[in-house]
């Protein structure tokens, strides 16, 4: 009954937030997170390329002890990793459910609650869970914030802008520079007479066009060597040193996700390429595997395993062959010298998967 009359004694006063506000500036904040705060770098054909290496080389790898880790998952796992820093899933009715967005709690450093955001195609939904049922795989941890990750580009974002910056001022060259354009001295004729001239050299493409001129130009000078003398007005990028800018900051950016820059290179040889393989699988991929399985292992409480050294054949299948004929042999000469094979074993490094 009170508040009916305070509605009909007085009309309602509605408090909106400014534009410029606190309420704006967070919501600012929110949706730089949300998109992951990751750059324009990633708008660039070399950040894309570097991204698929990471979310191919990732979906084939060999999993064992889940059935949670399928190729789809793998993909986003990569994807996201490389472009944002950190993936969220929610473990669900023994599957994963990607999660756009989330909120944490955290005690000592480690998450202790999540808020989840369910990407949906009718609007997504919010879910609330316990840290042991959420997957959160994060890369580039800072020491104020363990509980977070960050992605190559943001950890670089100098470089990823100045790789956006010279792509983007030289497709503006491109489009809107007079690239292939000449002026062309005409003679002192009426204005008339002018234009249609020019209309005759419209089109004559791979034509001779010959043209009589009685007047010699301002600077004075026999005809015909100073009369008729064109004039390129293409643009000089090679004083801009553009390319080779571009180039080094694209092999940065290529360096930034682990790939070699010579694997980018025109003249790249198979050689080259397999070594560039095996150093994305074995500095970049694997490490993100191994994160990977102590994330899944310590949440389902099963051993899981995963390697992408087999899969992508990141190995010099020459030099193992030979490595494991010389340990055949050399364990061979142990038993018959008397000599345990474990300690052989032990003393040459090998050590079971």
């Amino acid at each position: 009954m009170i508040q009916w009359l305070k509605d009909r004694l007085g009309p309602k006063v509605e408090q909106r937030a400014a534009g410029s506000g606190y309420t704006a500036e967070i919501l600012a904040a929110r949706e730089a997170w949300i998109s992951g705060s990751r750059g324009i770098g990633e708008l660039t054909a070399t950040v894309q390329s570097c991204v698929s290496l990471w979310e191919g080389g990732l979906s084939l790898a060999d999993v064992d002890g889940t059935d949670l880790l399928n190729r789809r998952n793998l993909a986003l796992v990569g994807r996201a990793l490389a472009l944002r820093g950190e993936c969220v899933f929610l473990i669900e009715d023994d599957r994963l459910v990607p999660c756009s967005d989330w909120d944490l709690s955290t005690r000592h450093g480690d998450p202790r609650a999540y808020r989840l955001g369910l990407p949906e195609a009718g609007g997504g939904t919010t879910r609330t869970a316990l840290a042991a049922e959420v997957l959160h795989f994060r890369i580039g941890g800072d020491i104020a914030a363990p509980w977070s990750g960050t992605a190559p580009l943001t950890r670089a974002s100098i470089t990823a802008g100045l790789l956006h910056t010279l792509e983007t001022a030289l497709r503006e060259t491109y489009e809107m520079a007079p690239l292939g354009s000449q002026i062309v001295t005409m003679p002192e004729s009426p204005e008339v007479d002018n234009e249609k001239m020019g209309r005759d050299f419209r089109g004559r493409r791979g034509r001779v066009l010959m043209r009589e001129s009685v007047n010699t130009m301002a600077a004075g000078g026999a005809v015909p060597q100073t009369d008729w003398k064109p004039s390129d007005v293409t643009p000089n990028l090679s004083k801009s040193m553009a390319v080779e800018t571009l180039d080094r900051a694209r092999n940065s950016i290529a360096l930034a996700f682990g790939v070699l820059p010579a694997m980018l290179a025109s003249a790249a040889t198979g050689p080259v390429v397999r070594e560039g393989q095996r150093h994305l699988a074995q500095w970049q991929l694997m490490p993100l595997a191994k994160m990977i399985e102590d994330e899944v292992s310590a949440k389902i409480g099963a051993s899981v395993t995963l390697d992408v050294m087999r899969p992508l054949q990141a190995f010099d299948a020459g030099g193992r062959a030979r490595a494991v004929s010389t340990l055949i042999k050399g364990l061979a000469e142990a038993k018959a010298a008397g000599i345990d094979p474990a300690l052989a074993m032990q003393l040459s490094d090998w050590k079971e998967p």
